[in-house]
């Protein structure tokens, strides 16, 4: 697995200042340490959001010591759409952990090739587990799914040592048929 490092720094400026300057401002908590205010330089935040997800596992890096933890919360500002605040709780690698998951589907073009489509309900499945074992995402391939086909935990492929806290009759998604019709090609009458 990939050694994801973040840099913080610790902050005393107010957030609108942090963001002014190009940082994101942020939260470290948990591992039985106070709540600590710090900033992160955006663009690489950007980038380790963009690959690894909102539920990223990271090593904080500050003040020449890394910590291990996985971003909690990512606030976005609710018209431009921007990382406005972080918040990323410390952990020991072996510590259990709650944590809304992503769900991605692969195969939806083999779907769409045979005329159907993934209709998704649920994006995101609530797990419990050892922080070494979370994935960043849940990675579901639909492309041999038939019609009626639904998506429910049994089509996840996780650690056995990691439970779900959805319930077991939680359908996430659904193979349909694609109503789509093919344009029709005028007649003859309507050509002349």
């Amino acid at each position: 697995m990939e050694k994801v490092i973040l840099k913080a720094i610790e902050r005393i400026e107010k957030p609108r200042k942090v963001r002014e300057a190009g940082f994101i401002p942020g939260v470290l908590y948990g591992e039985g340490s106070k709540a600590t205010s710090v900033k992160f330089e955006a663009s690489a935040l950007k980038r380790i959001l963009a690959k690894h997800g909102s539920n990223a596992k990271v090593w904080v890096s500050m003040d020449e010591n890394e910590k291990f933890g996985f971003i909690k919360e990512v606030q976005k500002h609710p018209v431009e759409g921007n990382v406005i605040h972080l918040d990323v709780q410390l952990v020991s690698r072996d510590q259990e952990i709650k944590l809304q998951l992503p769900i991605s589907f692969i195969g939806i073009e083999e779907l769409e090739h045979r005329m159907l489509l993934l209709q998704v309900y649920k994006s995101e499945i609530e797990v419990v587990g050892r922080t070494n074992l979370m994935p960043n995402v849940v990675v579901v391939d639909v492309s041999n799914k038939e019609m009626g086909d639904a998506i429910t935990f049994r089509d996840f492929d996780l650690d056995n040592q990691i439970r779900i806290n959805d319930s077991k009759d939680e359908i996430y998604a659904v193979i349909k048929a694609n109503k789509e019709q093919p344009a029709e090609e005028p007649t003859e009458n309507e050509t002349t």
